[in-house]
């Protein structure tokens, strides 16, 4: 079933590639401003071998591995603590849902100024940005664990925090794993844009800036940013592979529901 999946996606990618390349060969878009897709994919793979694009790259991955580290111990913990003791989930409640809409985009010129334009910055916006798909999935899986579980376990006399780590940590964790990878792919959006918008050093964001302003680089700013989507690509199928090598039982379970 995976497979199938797969090989669709594929041809679909394929098929819009061919549309895209044919619109413009045949002149119904300006190749000037935007170039061919074949040019673009032989720019990706010149990029492969730039010295100052591979260093952008590097920065940016930095960044974003420290960034999401952080947000998964953040979250998940205050997660686990507000999901387990009660009379901190209407309170939290309220906090939690005024501070998650705020986009971290408007948060740059904040961040730039307490931590400057570097490494720093862009860790901290991916922390705010990247907790929240991750608490919330702690918090919603936390309330829907098995309360006949539970019991079960109180009623041989296990304490709370033994409930915590038998019963609701191990029914939680594919949830709380589908956060993080979903936060994953939110960190890479967060830091390739903060790059962008802040006029930091280096970074992938700050590589396409640069590109752009020099005008007439269409084909590598493209290129940049194919890149960028490749990167989501293989980390969000890491992930899942990671997913479904731990919580096989709960995919197994999922499947068989759909069916």
């Amino acid at each position: 079933m995976n497979r199938k999946r797969v090989v669709r996606g594929v041809i679909g990618a394929c098929a819009a590639m061919v549309l895209a390349e044919t619109v413009i060969r045949l002149g119904i878009a300006d190749s000037e401003v935007v170039p061919p897709v074949s040019v673009v994919l032989l720019r990706s793979v010149t990029l492969a071998g730039d010295p100052l694009f591979l260093a952008g790259v590097a920065d940016t991955v930095l960044a974003w591995l420290i960034g999401l580290a952080l947000a998964v111990v953040v979250a998940v913990t205050a997660g686990v603590v507000l999901g387990s003791v009660p009379w901190l989930s209407t309170p939290s409640r309220v906090v939690v849902e005024f501070l998650r809409p705020i986009p971290s985009v408007a948060l740059i010129p904040l961040a730039i100024l307490l931590f400057g334009a570097e490494t720093e910055m862009k860790v901290s916006l991916i922390l705010y940005a990247a907790s929240w798909p991750i608490l919330l999935n702690t918090l919603y899986a936390l309330r829907d664990v098995d309360p006949v579980a539970k019991d079960a376990l109180r009623s041989f006399g296990f304490g709370p925090l033994a409930v915590l780590w038998r019963v609701s940590l191990p029914s939680a964790a594919p949830f709380v794993a589908t956060g993080v990878r979903v936060s994953a792919g939110i960190a890479l959006v967060v830091v390739v844009s903060a790059e962008l918008l802040s006029g930091g050093t280096s970074g992938l964001g700050v590589f396409l800036i640069t590109a752009g302003s020099s005008g007439g680089n269409t084909d590598v700013i493209l290129a940049g940013a194919v890149w960028a989507g490749a990167l989501g690509l293989v980390v969000n199928a890491l992930l899942l592979r990671v997913e479904r090598g731990l919580f096989g039982w709960h995919f197994a379970r999922a499947e068989e529901t759909e069916r």
